[in-house]
């Protein structure tokens, strides 16, 4: 564990505002969103047809671009924004959230990059074309989502081996850890549904029903929201009975999803709209349509808040 990481991490959270961070892939930018207003405050050059993000304890914010096989890193406080090359066709990222390691799925490629300090330090072995990735928040897990394999692989992050790999759905795409570090939720865009993932039993344990062609899924208030990219729509389920509570309509095809802090808000990426769709998660009604860049996919943890 990096005492100091740690410490940089907390100040930067402390003096951080509420911002969304989408990545548009028709206009190549990084759209910087400040939630209490709805307001672009920025507008980022990036490339390569970005898609994946993950915002960091520090504050800095990750992005891959599977046109042009990089990794950027942009700083919101100072708007530096540099970038990594890579290979392959760059697309789910996430930060772990101890070390500051970050993972980096190659859907080409069938494995995670493990970039350190700004420079790729190793390679993961995964399944085929794996999407989503995600870490539990203790930073002893890393998950990927292997879409062309219909399962998930769980990686000790110390020792980058395999632990496990578990069968779910077909065409997972999107892979979420719940705040305890219990349950993992995979949306499987080719069998219209969610696998739930006990990480105690590395086992699917649950399946829950969605819309057409899930692709991500946020945790808020006991409550799961999963975009559903064919319907237009979010499917709302209850974690605790796994029982389907709402389907509520968003913009056009919803991709990217994420929940405040508090769990008071969803924040929806409506890919053909250009907006994000904000939801009261309480009330399980949109409240607002903000309008961000070009073809947003905002695919991962686009929040700082």
């Amino acid at each position: 564990m990096r005492l100091g990481w740690l410490i940089v991490a907390a100040l930067a959270h402390s003096a951080a505002a509420a911002e969304a961070f989408v990545t548009n892939q028709g206009s190549d930018d990084l759209s910087v969103v400040d939630l209490a207003t709805g307001a672009v405050t920025a507008t980022v050059p990036i490339g390569g047809k970005p898609a994946g993000v993950a915002v960091a304890p520090d504050g800095r914010v990750w992005i891959t671009s599977p046109d042009s096989a990089t990794l950027s890193v942009y700083d919101p406080e100072t708007g530096a924004l540099t970038r990594i090359a890579l290979a392959g066709g760059p697309l789910g990222v996430a930060v772990n959230p101890l070390s500051g390691a970050v993972y980096v799925a190659d859907w080409y490629g069938d494995r995670l990059f493990v970039v350190e300090d700004g420079a790729l330090t190793g390679e993961i072995a995964t399944g085929r074309s794996p999407s989503g990735v995600a870490v539990t928040p203790d930073g002893a897990r890393i998950l990927s989502a292997d879409r062309d394999s219909d399962q998930v692989s769980v990686f000790d992050a110390a020792t980058r081996a395999r632990r496990a790999v578990i069968a779910v759905g077909a065409r997972p795409f999107g892979v979420t850890i719940d705040a305890a570090g219990r349950f993992a939720y995979a949306a499987n865009v080719g069998a219209d549904s969610v696998s739930v993932i006990d990480l105690a039993a590395l086992a699917a344990v649950a399946t829950i029903p969605t819309g057409a062609r899930p692709y991500a899924v946020a945790l808020a208030g006991g409550r799961g929201f999963v975009t559903n990219s064919y319907g237009d729509s979010v499917t709302v389920f209850d974690v605790a009975s796994r029982a389907v509570l709402a389907t509520l309509a968003v913009g056009e095809y919803p991709e990217g999803v994420a929940a405040s802090r508090d769990g008071a808000l969803v924040y929806v990426a409506n890919w053909f709209s250009n907006t994000l769709s904000v939801i009261d998660a309480a009330a399980l009604t949109v409240t607002a349509e903000i309008a961000v860049g070009d073809g947003p996919r905002a695919f991962g943890a686009f929040l700082r808040d």
